[in-house]
């Protein structure tokens, strides 16, 4: 894990427990290509390391039975089926979106411009033939609100903001839209504390858990971690990564206080305890904009 995603973790934990919860640890692992079993561990143990243990999940059976997506693929293939009617086939490739001049959003993503939607039957038939392809749900064109409790009340045009976005991978596999909100339903997840970089595909979620009739759980986005040029810290980069603090000598109680204080709850880095800072914690704390690691 690196920093980054620690952080996050741990704003989880303490928002769970300040509230006598339970904190659900799920591997979200639906990428053959990038998701191994060691990585699982390292994260596992890096939390272990830390303090943070959870109640349910993990790579062991919780009162869920699997917590690893990659093994709960009958439920999202089932949520499908129900949404299946409103799904379009989709051949354009990655490269072709990744290429589109328009529309972008401010983060780089792409807003897909139903290119596919339009397709004739005989059209579908004969890129079928070609290629395998992904399904898309077909999104209405009107306004979606919704309420961050960190942010505030969201306004966006579903159509025009998000796009239609893909439930079924052309691999046969199932996106990680669908796939987190059929499992934060099916677990009872009520809280949801992540990155303000995913605010941007809260709206899609929420349109799954109405479209699936499922109760969605409040969203409690956060700033990021970002070096001094703004740019958000990630384990692409290897930045700081948690196998590298470790190794350079840094204690669980010097990371447990340096994250305290991005967070605003110490007024100084130091050392500190994961039972101080339960104490300490407090939502109003926690800033509203990017924090800058130096």
């Amino acid at each position: 894990m690196h920093l980054g995603n620690v952080y996050c973790a741990l704003l989880s934990y303490l928002s769970v427990k300040s509230r006598g919860g339970r904190w659900i640890l799920r591997i979200e692992d639906l990428d053959p290509q990038r998701s191994r079993l060691d990585f699982a561990r390292w994260i596992e143990e890096d939390l272990h390391w830390l303090g943070l243990d959870w109640d349910e999940g993990g790579l062991d059976a919780g009162q869920w039975g699997d917590c690893c997506q990659s093994r709960r693929t009958d439920l999202y293939r089932q949520a499908f089926g129900q949404l299946r009617s409103d799904c379009y086939p989709c051949f354009c490739k990655r490269a072709d979106l990744l290429a589109a001049s328009a529309p972008h959003t401010s983060d780089g993503r792409v807003i897909y411009a139903g290119t596919c939607r339009r397709l004739s039957p005989a059209e579908v038939e004969r890129l079928g033939l070609e290629r395998c392809p992904s399904y898309r749900l077909r999104l209405p064109d009107g306004e979606f609100v919704f309420e961050d409790a960190r942010y505030g009340r969201q306004t966006v045009n579903l159509a025009r903001d998000c796009g239609d976005f893909v439930v079924r991978r052309a691999d046969g596999g199932y996106a990680y839209n669908l796939a987190v909100v059929v499992d934060d339903a099916a677990m009872g997840v009520n809280e949801v504390v992540r990155g303000v970089d995913l605010l941007p595909v809260t709206p899609e979620q929420l349109y799954l858990y109405r479209r699936l009739d499922l109760t969605p759980p409040v969203y409690r986005h956060i700033p990021l971690l970002v070096d001094a040029q703004g740019r958000r810290l990630c384990k692409r980069d290897r930045d700081l990564e948690m196998g590298s603090l470790r190794q350079a000598g840094a204690s669980p109680q010097q990371i447990l206080g340096d994250l305290g204080y991005f967070a605003g709850l110490l007024p100084d880095r130091g050392p500190a305890t994961l039972q101080q800072l339960l104490e300490l914690f407090d939502w109003k704390k926690v800033p509203l904009q990017n924090v800058v690691v130096g």
